[in-house]
């Protein structure tokens, strides 16, 4: 199954709800960074979450997510835009944990819950949104839902898991969002609290086939308006110009010594790990255009 983000809403657009896949989204991520398996299961959660919290902006809208929470794993950090592209990393992605206490991958021992959530988007104005929280719990999950309540003021249920197999490749993820709006009833309320309490968890209902569309229609009641189908996948926005950049905000003393001792540089990026070489002409180029601005 491709990866995609479905778009719907139910009791008379009381509930927008979106669901999705990412299989393949996190398999890029984790052959890219080669990470271990706790660490491409909390990278994978968090891109998740991100791809769906991408296609809720519109246009060229995009967003950061930064998690950090004192754990080993370091800071995860996602970017994602309206058009379900998505690319991120963990600063250490090869940490490696011993399974928790129920046989499960250590997501919150990795991440940590000493920290914030902070998400920043980017909506086109002079000034960027910005909100965070504080983490609760570290499986991510429940960190997003308390971000969506606290900082959006918009009650949410937020799903999300990754299972990676044997091979430590991965062989399903996805998730689902519920948001609850003004007008719910509390009857329906309780009916999608009993039926989350009953339903599988994520990654075991996509391992049996079930679709994004399915478990939103599992968990709401009434009749479900699927609106839009966007496909994820995974895309990096880095370029030579962008890496020049950063080679230039590190200063001109910086650079002369990546001249003089190194004899040139090697830029990695950090979310597609593509390496970009700068030749002792290229850093000299550089610092000539720095001179001549000063």
């Amino acid at each position: 199954m491709s990866d995609y983000i479905v778009r719907a809403t139910a009791l008379e657009g009381n509930i927008r709800a979106f669901g999705t896949i990412t299989t393949h989204l996190v398999e890029e991520l984790r052959h890219r960074h080669q990470s271990s398996p706790v660490a491409t299961a909390a990278v994978g959660r968090a891109a998740t979450v991100g791809a769906i919290m991408g296609v809720m902006l519109k246009g060229e809208d995009r967003l950061t997510i930064r998690i950090k929470g004192g754990g080993p794993i370091g800071q995860i950090v996602v970017d994602a835009n309206a058009n379900g592209e998505v690319r991120a990393y963990a600063t250490n992605p090869h940490v490696d944990l011993p399974l928790n206490s129920i046989g499960k991958l250590d997501v919150a021992g990795a991440v940590g819950t000493d920290g914030f959530l902070h998400v920043t988007k980017d909506l086109g104005l002079r000034e960027p949104y910005s909100g965070s929280v504080e983490l609760i719990s570290g499986e991510l999950g429940e960190d997003f839902a308390y971000y969506f309540t606290q900082s959006e003021q918009t009650p949410s249920v937020v799903g999300v898991g990754v299972l990676v197999d044997r091979d430590y490749s991965v062989k399903v993820a996805g998730g689902f969002i519920l948001q609850v709006l003004p007008g719910v009833k509390d009857e329906d309320i309780t009916y999608i609290e009993e039926k989350l309490s009953q339903i599988p968890g994520v990654t075991t209902l996509l391992t049996e086939g079930t679709t994004p569309e399915d478990i939103l229609t599992r968990l709401i009641p009434g009749d479900v308006k699927i609106h839009e189908r966007i496909p994820v996948k995974f895309r990096c926005t880095c370029n030579r110009e962008r890496l020049e950049e950063l080679l230039v905000s590190l200063g001109k003393d910086e650079l002369q010594n990546m001249l003089h001792q190194d004899r040139g540089a090697e830029v990695v990026c950090s979310f597609c790990k593509n390496k970009y070489y700068f030749t002792e002409q290229d850093l000299e180029t550089l610092i000539d255009r720095m001179e001549k601005k000063e």
